[in-house]
Parts: structure tokens; C-alpha cells; sequence
């Protein structure tokens, strides 16, 4: 069996946008950790709660910045390179 060269670039760009999305473990991760601190936070002090999830959300959305640039890495990987 022989393969040419369009189908080892095919595979190649397919591992490179799996490799990339591995940038997407630690937002993961981190989001849950942001979670947990938080939902810990509101359980000790519920009078704080509003001023804890302004700050958990914030904390999620700049975590989750992060894994969106993996994903665009991935996609551009496979659709433009």
C-alpha cells in the first residue's frame, strides 16, 4: 500500500488540529476550579454571592478565551493551511 502526498498532508493537518485542541485541557480544567471556589465561597459567606459570581463569570470567560483561540488554531489548521 502506497500513499500519496495528499493524503499524508491530509493526515498531518488532522494531527496538528488535534494537537491543538490539547490547548483546550487547562481552560477546562481551570473553569472547573473556578466553579469550585466559588460555589465554596457562596457556602461560607452567602452575603457575598452576587460579588462572587460577577467575579466567577469573569474568571470563566477569560479562561474560556483561551481554549477559543485553541479551537480557531484547529480550524485554521485544517481549513486554511
Amino acid at each position: 500500500m502506497q500513499i500519496n502526498g495528499a493524503d499524508f498532508i491530509s493526515a498531518m493537518k488532522t494531527l496538528g488540529a488535534g494537537l491543538a485542541m490539547i490547548g483546550v485541557i487547562g481552560p477546562g480544567i481551570g473553569i472547573g476550579l473556578i466553579v469550585q471556589g466559588a460555589l465554596t465561597a457562596m457556602g461560607r459567606n452567602p452575603d457575598a454571592s452576587g460579588q462572587i459570581i460577577t467575579n466567577m463569570i469573569l474568571g470563566i470567560a477569560f479562561a474560556e478565551a483561551v481554549a477559543i483561540y485553541a479551537l480557531v488554531v484547529a480550524l485554521i489548521i485544517l481549513f486554511v493551511l
